[in-house]
């Protein structure tokens, strides 16, 4: 009886490797992006969305969440990929409808939830901005893969930078980082993320979680 089980639990466990084969053969695999087929964690976390609520890791269940870094002072890079986002916005949602974007604000002294509201909402009022002082944030962007400095400001100045990684971090609906979008990078020019290779992958990557 034991012997029959055990050649039972073998047939059962082949059927189900070579269907994960099959399926990470047959189907299109991601062209642009960074695709983990070994999902990376997430750990848990607390930030504070742009309403002033409790944002926490419950917050990404049943959701494909693309998730940066940026801060509502930046003079070009967030901007942009907040202006790409919204232009293909409909076109992520038209793959998976549960589809959220989140802006991780890595400037948590100046941008407060009230400027980060008005900030978001410009772009477009679905998306969601977040903050955290630098003991929340720091191991949070560790952990997606991603890091940020600030350049330190001179005294009585509030006018100064934030380096950040420009690249978009693609969690899936269990919590877990499935890709890294990286942006297109050239010398002397900014760096920026392409929509339509976007779009291209999320539909590739949502068809293999299937």
């Amino acid at each position: 009886m034991n012997k029959l089980l055990y050649v039972i639990v073998a047939i059962a466990a082949g059927a189900v490797g070579f269907f994960v084969f099959q399926k990470a053969t047959v189907l299109p695999q991601p062209e642009h992006a960074l695709y983990y087929q070994q999902v990376r964690e997430v750990k848990p976390f607390q930030l504070t969305d742009h309403h002033n609520q409790a944002f926490t890791k419950e917050q990404l269940a049943n959701k494909w969440s693309w998730v940066f870094l940026g801060y509502t002072s930046c003079p070009d890079v967030c901007p942009t990929t907040l202006q790409e986002l919204n232009f293909v916005y409909d076109d992520l949602k038209a793959i998976s409808e549960d589809t959220q974007i989140l802006l991780v604000s890595v400037d948590p002294s100046r941008d407060t939830p009230e400027k980060l509201a008005q900030y978001i909402a410009y772009f477009n009022e679905e998306f969601i901005a977040l903050t955290a002082d630098h003991g929340v944030l720091f191991p949070f962007a560790r952990n997606l893969g991603m890091m940020y400095a600030i350049n330190e400001p001179k005294a009585n100045n509030n006018g100064y930078l934030v380096d950040h990684s420009a690249s978009l971090v693609l969690i899936n609906p269990k919590g877990d980082i499935a890709a890294i979008f990286k942006p297109r990078q050239a010398l002397g020019v900014l760096p920026t993320i392409d929509g339509e290779k976007l779009v291209s992958d999320f539909a590739k990557i949502v068809k293999l979680a299937e």
